[in-house]
């Protein structure tokens, strides 16, 4: 694996989740449950997910031992529905397609990096693994760019935009005491950001591409605060262009959006660039990568964000 790291050792702040679930049937909630380490992913349609649950092998198929996800309900901006969503064991199935009502999920027939990543994690931790993922294809960090976007100040009360959807899931996501529904309370842990995202702003235009860096480090620290750690190790993936433009390139501006991407890890105090992603092959579709890229994908990611967080002098178990 290839990636660019930068990182300063700080004090951790645990968060741990609000009131939700776990009855015992007198209506007590347990003490005595797990305390998971939580990573937020987020993004455009490559951290959706392409890839094709029906190309996994048979071990890829089943849940993940010790991975559990909550992945909010995709919608466009002033869309409702947004950011719902409900924690179950991590599967394939929560890629491009998936939907949920808040109370049951609908696993679609794609998955993305956050497959291969939790199960890598929970691979090598005593600790469980919780994944929060809210991510939205086809949308930009730049205000009025993409098909949406995560710009903060875009929207209103009435028209929540992506960034507000992404709050929202992850509030929902740790408002919830009993992830595992064992009735026993138990303890979310932020420990890492994952975002892969950046084709918007490198199609729309030059104003698009030359803000990226700016608003990169803005919606990163936005989410450190909503995460409660201002130190919380932070992933960037690597966008990569297919070539299949008839004038072999699909993004114009992507040079860039990776000296931004490149920039932003150089500059802050923990954070990682996985630049591996520009070998991975595309599907034919020419924006998404294919089955195995998205299982490299969240295998790069794990390397990335472990290796993050040891030498940001915080331990795993």
């Amino acid at each position: 694996m290839r990636f660019v790291m930068t990182c300063l050792a700080g004090l951790v702040a645990a968060c741990s989740a609000g009131p939700q679930t776990g009855d015992t049937g007198g209506g007590q909630t347990r003490e005595g449950g797990q305390t998971y380490k939580v990573y937020y992913l987020g993004g455009q349609s490559n951290m959706d997910g392409y890839g094709h649950v029906s190309e996994l092998s048979e071990d890829q198929t089943g849940p993940v031992a010790n991975a559990y996800i909550y992945t909010g309900n995709g919608a466009w901006d002033g869309e409702a529905g947004g950011s719902i969503g409900y924690w179950g064991p991590l599967t394939p199935g929560h890629g491009t397609g998936f939907a949920t009502d808040g109370e049951t999920n609908a696993l679609s027939d794609r998955f993305g990096p956050e497959l291969s990543f939790g199960r890598a994690l929970a691979a090598n931790s005593d600790q469980p693994i919780a994944l929060i993922k809210y991510s939205r294809g086809g949308t930009s960090l730049a205000d009025g760019a993409g098909y949406s976007d995560w710009f903060p100040e875009a929207g209103g009360a009435d028209d929540l935009n992506q960034y507000d959807f992404a709050l929202a899931t992850i509030r929902n996501a740790l408002a919830a005491r009993d992830i595992d529904g064992d009735g026993r309370l138990d303890q979310l842990e932020p420990a890492g950001i994952i975002w892969m995202q950046g084709e918007s702003d490198a199609f729309a235009s030059h104003e698009t591409a030359a803000a990226y860096q700016d608003n990169l480090r803005r919606m990163m620290d936005l989410f450190r605060a909503a995460l409660h750690r201002d130190d919380l190790p932070v992933v960037i993936g690597r966008i990569s262009d297919s070539g299949m433009n008839e004038d072999g390139q699909m993004m114009p501006y992507i040079d860039t959006v990776l000296a931004a991407q490149a920039a932003y890890v150089d500059s802050d105090s923990c954070a990682a660039y996985v630049t591996e992603i520009e070998t991975y092959s595309h599907s034919d579709d020419a924006w998404h990568y294919d089955t195995a890229a998205y299982l490299q994908m969240g295998q790069a990611f794990a390397e990335a964000v472990t290796q993050l967080e040891t030498a940001c002098g915080q331990t795993r178990p």
